[in-house]
């Protein structure tokens, strides 16, 4: 079940001047189709890439910097997108097929091992971290993550 209402991911967008504003109602509907609490992906967004605001993100247009994957065009390494929604999908796809259905990781605890491992000089109990902090904050009606 979702843990923000439907408006909340645009405020998030908008208040940290995200590149995807307008965009959030379609991420959270996104969520709700696939059983994923869109507050999880727009955690991972913060992480990734600020919002769309650094990093390869800023043109690639992947909510969760994807590496090259089928049906993306693939540049730098990464997937890119045509559009912001276009790369939310993706990250969805990626998440509900892969990581749940296929691994059974259905946890933040357990995906983020194999989406950002330390062996990729990642820090997994920083991102872990990272998501839950945010997710939690949203969860309570606020915006602002310190």
């Amino acid at each position: 079940r979702p843990s923000i209402p439907r408006d909340f991911p645009d405020k998030v967008l908008k208040f940290y001047g995200s590149p995807a504003v307008g965009k959030g109602k379609f991420l959270w509907d996104e969520g709700v189709k696939r059983c994923i609490n869109p507050a999880m992906p727009l955690a991972f967004f913060m992480h990734e890439s600020g919002f769309g605001q650094k990093g390869i993100a800023v043109k690639s247009l992947s909510l969760g910097n994807l590496r090259c994957i089928p049906n993306a065009r693939c540049q730098e390494n990464f997937a890119w997108f045509d559009s912001w929604e276009h790369g939310f999908i993706a990250w969805y796809d990626l998440i509900e097929n892969l990581y749940i259905k296929q691994w059974g990781r259905d946890k933040i605890d357990t995906i983020i091992p194999k989406y950002a491992p330390n062996a990729d000089r990642n820090c997994e109990h920083c991102y872990i971290n990272s998501v839950k902090q945010a997710m939690t904050v949203w969860s309570k009606g606020h915006i602002k993550v310190t």
